[in-house]
């Protein structure tokens, strides 16, 4: 596990760095995603999570979901071609789960990537994550998390 200015990077996850957002490939093809620590640190304490429905497409750079915290409300934005194929209701249902543990209970959805293996390659692994959060961090001001 990398750790950041106080926030924390599994290593087993693929990162978006720009966006803030994980990715974890799952044994049946699928990937997980959800929010960084990061991102939901500079958010806020989670008010609202409305992601895309299942079944529904998603492009590259488009919003996967709407976040919305006391101070923000925004996108989640996926990295790659993708359909939704599930979504996790109980955070849904409870959004302060992505502020309480955002790389396991607090994950958003799961989805069909269009191709997994050219998505993954344009993806920093969770190994090689610090030095480009490190950067990012400092371009953004943000002091970091807890």
């Amino acid at each position: 596990m990398s750790t950041v200015r106080g926030c924390s990077f599994p290593d087993d996850l693929f990162y978006d760095v720009a966006n803030n957002m994980w990715y974890r490939e799952e044994a049946d093809g699928s990937v997980v995603a959800g929010m960084t620590q990061v991102a939901v640190a500079m958010a806020g304490q989670l008010v609202a999570v409305t992601p895309k429905k299942a079944g529904k497409e998603v492009q590259a750079g488009k919003s996967c979901a709407t976040i919305e915290s006391g101070k923000w409300v925004g996108p989640a934005k996926i990295a790659f071609d993708a359909e939704v194929t599930a979504v996790n209701d109980a955070l849904v249902a409870d959004p302060k789960m992505a502020n309480a543990d955002p790389y396991k209970s607090g994950w958003l959805l799961r989805v069909k990537p269009a191709a997994w293996a050219t998505a993954k390659a344009a993806l920093t692994p969770g190994a090689q994550v610090a030095a480009p959060y490190e950067a990012k961090m400092a371009s953004d001001g943000f002091a970091g998390c807890g």
